[in-house]
């Protein structure tokens, strides 16, 4: 007679446990029959690369090999190793299904016959599936392995983010064919979910009970030796499965998925083949599994497969146009979120849209970025002028202080904008197919009642693979349980559907940023990428500006023109590379910023010779005659609005521009010129047209010298028409005023102040500067050298001091004020050799402000300088870009930067951050010499009508000068556009990308203002048209989201509201 038995919930889930551990009990439970049968393999050759290259398939194979082993050790870290495997297959085992089991703790890639078959990783995917039927004419089979010597998260000696370990050998620990029995994994998948079911459903649920009764029952029905009793086993799960849901359940769309960093623990290179292993084993499950959908972002990481793995990339294609490999995102890579520029950010969806529509067809509706730190305001209208309504990301579930309110809800950006966005509730995405994970989607899920489905992303990322069979059968096993969520597999654009279909009326909106409160010490990390990032996005824009002004002139004159567009594409691409939301934040090891300085050098070699070249040939067509060609020197102003400044003359120009009262210790006034000690530089005053060009010499009016003398009470007083100010010895600030005026902005305190401050997080170094960091200040008050007087005038008047900022390091700074200049420059020169020190430079102004207003791409916004809420004390550390402005009602101050992003702003005290000293993963972040300028604008009315913006413009972009050979018949002053209304900055100029008979111009509304500007061009236009950002027509009556535009020659009407941006496509 049976015997009951009173279950007991532990013991019972443990024993379900054991019969399917991997490591008890193997001998006799179920786990240990998987693989039945298995022999070792005998033909190992292995081949060492030198150098630690990488390279091609048909290279590798024609090298020299040798003799490998199981148990054998391959390194170091970075270098690559290849095997040849020569596979006899025992003919016994025909019928059967047979793997090939490699396991060398790295990341691995399988290939046969010049083709990628499936990547392989170490534990989370030692396998590759030889054949699922052993025929008898495929029992000898050659493979070649190329084993990587890193795993998926590179290598950090000692800890996951610390600098990797160049010394690591790692060890091939399984190398053998085995015949695998898919029906003991097909039982071993039932009685892991129902495992999983009693384990993480409720205590007390009664659906749990009933999975562990399940369990408990199949285990007795189940001998592991007499398959004979699988039928009746997989009976007793089948009626547990059956029962299916209701139709209020939750419905999770399951989307596979793998997150690859494009650079980060492990350099651009390595990403190339990650790319490959990866999307090869995605691509092998998708023949088996007609079901699986897989979500796939960042067009470089595409294109890198189409160069290297054209094969792969033909697969990739199939999949692509069955709808089931979809490629995501628009970008070209996944972008840091809030430091490119605004003309950056649209280039990402310029190039990235452009790659999957050609290569594709495909135009994304997704922008897919899940993991960088911080989204600025304005994406959303830079999305929606791109083609993209739906946005995913998740990083705001790494928010250290406060709980993100929402996953599935409306994004309103800076102009008013709205994008359907979701955060995947689950907090991750590299799901594993886990009912745990299921589970914590629907619980976590914050808007329940408004929403009744979420997106769920599983896949091992960043070489890991992407899905595996096991997510996959899992997931699709768990379609429609009782007691679980509904799963779906679904792309994420059938996701999106759904909201907007059915369920988006009544979802909740947030406005503006979307700020990450965690990794703000990525603002200033690596500040030399930063810098040279800042450097080229308006190197690119100038050159395509001289060049595009060169195109439509050559055309006016019936001559062709060679517009670089190949090249100028490539740069871009280089530059976009770069902002990769680990290689421009500064959160990357050593070897990338090796790899990214080498091309920003590339991109400003070849992009000053584009810009020159531009401009050379752009003035001889504007001659009358060029029969007579002189050495000229010409001021090119890539800027809407006209500029007169002060510049430094070639030390080339030619005698005309050196004439003697320039060689004067103290030129005359009427000369407008300048000697300066000690290089002996001439400087000059120009005043040049917009976007236009001006040649030397120039007939000025009569200026106001530049006023400096140091008085008895040891303060510098300094003084032009637009400011006032004194400075003490060691170059602070002691007084500031606009010109008529008499209020001190710094009557409160010392304003360029240096600080210094402890900077240790709690785990990840690069990324992270913490609150209690602003406990740790001090000052830097040791003088090495006190200010001192370098120039006196009558063009520019220049203090120097040099500071000690400890026993490691110094700084130096030439504190400047030029003739007609709004702002004083502070062109500082730091030699930086600290360990976990963050330096700033402080300003605790009068004026008493609840915000303070910040820079960011196509606009500005404001943040509080009180601590009140949580909110607010959590942004202790925040990014602008080139300015940020605190002011009264009548009056305030501009700081203006040529190359930083952090600063943060307390009651009256606002700090920029300049450098900080992290130790990973680059031990040497930051080490040596940084040059950087920033600048103090005081200001009467608001920091728009003191023209704060454009002055921010000029700083970062200086009048050019430049002597080139040109015919003596050009004008001697030339502007192509200007703009009649401050609000609006014309921004870009550019070449359309279709054919050469387009040019575009876009230009944003800077203020926050509805208002109306008229551009004005000197050039032959003959037709205007609204555009979206991808250079795509909008038909008249479909531009409620565009501004209205009339054209009549040369006059361009704009009607803005506030930050709108606007990109028109001018016909030649």
């Amino acid at each position: 007679m049976e015997q009951y038995v009173v279950k007991n919930k532990r013991t019972t889930l443990e024993r379900i446990d054991k019969f399917i551990s991997p490591i008890y009990f193997t001998d006799v439970n179920l786990r240990g029959r998987l693989y039945p049968l298995k022999t070792e393999l005998t033909g190992i050759k292995h081949h060492k690369v030198p150098d630690c290259a990488r390279v091609p398939y048909h290279v590798a194979v024609n090298g020299e090999y040798e003799e490998g082993k199981v148990g054998g050790s391959y390194g170091p870290t970075w270098s690559t190793h290849w095997f040849r495997l020569d596979i006899d297959i025992p003919s016994e085992w025909t019928g059967q299904e047979v793997h090939l089991i490699w396991n060398s703790a790295s990341e691995a890639m399988v290939w046969k016959d010049g083709k990628v078959l499936q990547g392989l990783s170490g534990e989370d995917r030692e396998y590759f599936i030889i054949t699922k039927n052993l025929g008898k004419s495929n029992l000898r089979q050659v493979y070649y392995i190329e084993m990587a010597c890193n795993r998926e998260l590179g290598e950090g000696q000692g800890g996951l983010i610390n600098p990797p370990d160049p010394k690591k050998y790692f060890t091939l620990s399984k190398a053998h064919i085995a015949v695998f029995d898919r029906d003991v994994y097909n039982l071993l998948q039932q009685f892991q979910i129902l495992y999983d079911i009693v384990k993480h459903l409720p205590e007390n649920s009664n659906r749990g009970y009933q999975a562990l009764h399940t369990a408990n029952d199949m285990i007795n029905t189940c001998d592991v030796f007499d398959k004979s009793t699988f039928g009746n086993v997989n009976s007793i799960a089948q009626r547990f499965f059956a029962q299916k849901n209701g139709d209020s359940q939750h419905t999770i769309y399951a989307t596979g998925h793998c997150h690859i960093d494009s650079a980060w623990l492990w350099p651009y290179a390595e990403t190339i083949r990650k790319c490959a292993r990866s999307w090869s084993s995605t691509v092998s499950l998708m023949d088996s599994y007609p079901q699986l959908t897989f979500a796939c972002s960042q067009a470089q990481q595409f294109q890198w497969v189409k160069d290297n793995y054209p094969d792969l990339f033909e697969r990739i294609k199939h999949y692509v146009k069955e709808g089931r490999f979809v490629p995501v995102g628009g970008t070209w890579v996944e972008m840091d979120g809030l430091i490119p520029s605004g003309e950056a950010f649209i280039r990402q969806f310029l190039y990235g849209q452009h790659f999957f529509q050609q290569e594709f067809g495909v135009h994304c509706e997704e922008f897919w970025l899940p993991d960088t730190f911080g989204y600025s305001a304005q994406l959303p209208q830079i999305m929606k002028s791109c083609g993209i309504s739906r946005f995913l990301t998740q990083k705001m579930s790494w928010n250290l202080v406060n709980k993100f309110p929402h996953h599935t809800f409306w994004w309103e950006g800076l102009d008013g904008s709205q994008v359907l966005a979701h955060f995947p509730p689950g907090d991750s995405y590299g799901m594993k197919g886990k009912i745990e994970e299921l589970l914590k989607t629907v619980n976590n899920f914050l808007d329940k009642g408004r929403c009744n489905c979420s997106m769920y992303l599983f896949g091992f990322g960043d070489g890991g693979q992407g899905p595996t069979e096991d997510m996959v059968e899992s997931l699709l096993r768990l379609k429609d349980i009782d007691g679980l969520p509904k799963v779906k597999m679904a792309t994420p654009g059938e996701f999106f559907q759904q909201v907007e279909s059915a369920e988006s009326d009544n979802l909740c909106k947030w406005v503006g940023e979307l700020y990450l409160e965690l990794h703000n010490g990525t603002y200033t990390t690596q500040a030399k990428t930063k810098e040279k990032n800042r450097r080229c996005e308006f190197l690119l824009q100038n050159a395509e500006l001289s060049n595009t002004l060169a195109l439509v002139l050559h055309k006016k004159n019936n001559v062709d023109y060679n517009y670089p567009s190949d090249e100028l594409e490539r740069l871009w691409k280089l530059l976009l590379l770069n902002q990769f939301h680990d290689v421009l934040p500064g959160s990357s090891i050593q070897m990338v910023y090796k790899d990214a300085l080498k091309y920003y050098h590339d991109i400003e070699t070849s992009g000053k010779k584009i810009l020159v070249n531009g401009l050379q040939d752009l003035l001889t067509q504007q001659a009358k005659d060029t029969n007579d060609f002189v050495q000229t020197a010409i001021v090119f102003n890539p800027l809407c609005w006209q500029r007169k400044e002060v510049v430094v003359l070639p030390p080339n120009a030619d005698d005309k521009l050196k004439s003697p009262a320039r060689k004067k210790a103290k030129a005359d006034i009427s000369t407008i010129t300048q000697i300066s000690p000690p290089e002996g530089k001439v400087l000059a005053l120009v005043d040049v047209p917009s976007m236009g060009h001006a040649v030397l010499p120039l007939a000025m009016a009569d200026i106001t010298p530049v006023f400096i003398e140091k008085k008895d009470d040891q303060l510098i007083y300094i003084q032009n028409e637009h400011l006032s100010a004194a400075i003490d010895p060691l170059g602070r600030v002691v007084y500031m005023a606009a010109a008529n005026t008499e209020k001190n902005v710094f009557s409160k305190g010392l304003g360029n102040q240096i600080v210094i401050f402890d900077d240790v997080p709690l785990f990840w170094d690069a990324w992270d500067v913490m609150d209690y960091h602003l406990e740790t200040r001090k000052c830097v008050e040791e003088g090495i050298q006190y200010a001192m007087i370098v120039e006196e005038g009558p063009l520019r008047a220049s203090v120097e001091v040099s500071l000690k900022i400890s026993d490691h390091s110094y700084l130096k700074q030439v504190i400047s004020l030029d003739v007609n200049c709004p702002y004083m420059k502070f062109s500082t020169e730091v030699h930086w050799h600290e360990n976990h020190k963050f330096l700033k430079v402080e300003f605790p102004v009068a004026m008493r402000a609840m915000q303070v207003t910040y820079e960011l791409q196509f606009g500005h916004l404001q943040r509080s300088t009180h601590f009140n809420t949580s909110w607010d004390w959590a942004r202790y550390e925040v990014c602008g870009h080139k300015w940020a402005d605190i002011s009264e009602h009548d009056w305030g101050l501009a700081i203006l930067n040529d190359s930083k992003y952090g600063y943060s702003a307390r009651d009256n005290v606002m700090r920029l951050s300049l450098l900080r000293s992290p130790k990973a993963p680059d031990p040497k972040a930051d080490m040596g010499v940084h040059y950087f300028t920033y600048a103090l604008m005081p200001h009467t009315g608001t920091f728009q009508e003191a023209g704060v913006i454009q002055q921010a413009y000029n700083l970062n972009c200086p009048l050019q000068l430049h002597h080139l050979k040109l015919p003596s018949t050009i004008d001697s002053m030339a502007s192509y556009f200007s703009v009649d209304n401050p609000a609006v900055v014309l921004e870009t100029v550019k070449k359309g990308e279709e054919g050469d008979d387009s040019v575009i111009i876009r230009m944003y509304e800077a203020f926050g203002s509805t208002t109306t500007a008229t551009i004005t061009t000197t050039l032959p236009f003959t037709e205007v048209h609204v555009c979206d950002s991808l250079e795509c027509i909008i038909p008249r009556g479909e531009v409620d989201f565009y501004p209205l535009v009339s054209f009549d020659h040369p006059d361009i009407v704009v009607q803005f509201t506030p930050f709108k941006i606007a990109t028109l496509m001018l016909m030649v």
